[in-house]
């Protein structure tokens, strides 16, 4: 079973930074990958960013080039670094960590979300 711990949402104006982290604890072998959805009022939850097998990583087009996705391997966190924040980056963001159990059988993970809200 993983646990996963997030934290840094919050309100910000246009223009302004946030860094979400998540760590994920628990009994497993490995952790495969982890990254961060979105999901917005009314819309379906979307991919924002992951990192798999330590160094592929995938972000959304409307982000690319804003946010930055890291991870300590050590301490199996996560952090997505945002910047240039939008208006239409507002959502709750969900940490999602892909973990190998110890029979080797990979299990997808969530996390409770983090409210970003980008408003003047």
């Amino acid at each position: 079973q993983v646990q996963l711990a997030e934290s840094g949402g919050g309100l910000v104006q246009p223009g302004g930074s946030l860094r979400l982290s998540c760590t994920a604890s628990g009994s497993f072998f490995s952790i495969d990958a982890m990254g961060w959805y979105r999901q917005a009022p009314g819309k379906p939850r979307e991919l924002v960013a992951r990192l798999s097998s330590g160094v592929n990583t995938n972000y959304a087009d409307s982000v690319k080039g804003r946010f930055t996705i890291s991870r300590d391997s050590a301490k199996n966190t996560a952090s997505l670094q945002m910047n240039s924040l939008k208006p239409e980056d507002t959502a709750v963001y969900i940490c999602n960590v892909r973990a190998r159990t110890w029979g080797f059988t990979e299990i997808d993970y969530w996390g409770q979300g983090t409210q970003v809200t980008v408003s003047s």
